[in-house]
């Protein structure tokens, strides 16, 4: 895990700086040209069935027609050498199809877990869970 354009080793402080960038820009922003600035070339994405970067793209892409004014507040990040682990609690608004659910102009907010492999200075793998049936209720599933 060297530091980008660098011959030295990524800090830990470095991980999680990336990490925090990654959630920011390609999460919340929905900024899809942030997947090839931080992610490896081999990326994958295990939550999204084993996604490549062109399918992390697609999968932002297809939350954004669903959701909007998302927000990601960071509760707490650890970071051991390559991984960094992420719990935040995400927001948004439901405006479009979302997870087979037509629009319901709710809001809602869960806790999620994200795991990180960083490698190089770019993520490498990663790995998402998050409370469904608690986000389900609060779009009003039945």
């Amino acid at each position: 895990m060297l530091a980008l354009g660098q011959n030295r080793p990524m800090t830990t402080e470095e991980n999680k700086a990336l990490v925090r960038r990654f959630i920011k820009e390609i999460f919340e922003q929905g900024r899809l040209e942030a997947v090839d600035e931080l992610c490896a070339d081999d990326f994958i994405g295990h939550t999204w069935g084993n996604a490549d970067k062109e399918g992390l793209k697609a999968a932002m892409a297809r939350v954004a027609q669903g959701l909007a004014d998302a927000k990601f507040s960071i509760e707490d990040v650890i970071a051991e050498g390559d991984l960094v682990a992420v719990r935040l609690t995400a927001s948004a608004r439901h405006v479009g199809d979302f997870m087979g659910m037509p629009a319901s102009g709710r809001t809602y907010e869960i806790g999620e877990i994200h795991i990180f492999r960083v490698r190089d200075g770019k993520v490498s793998e990663h790995w998402h869970q998050f409370d469904t049936a608690g986000l389900m209720k609060q779009l009003g599933a039945k």
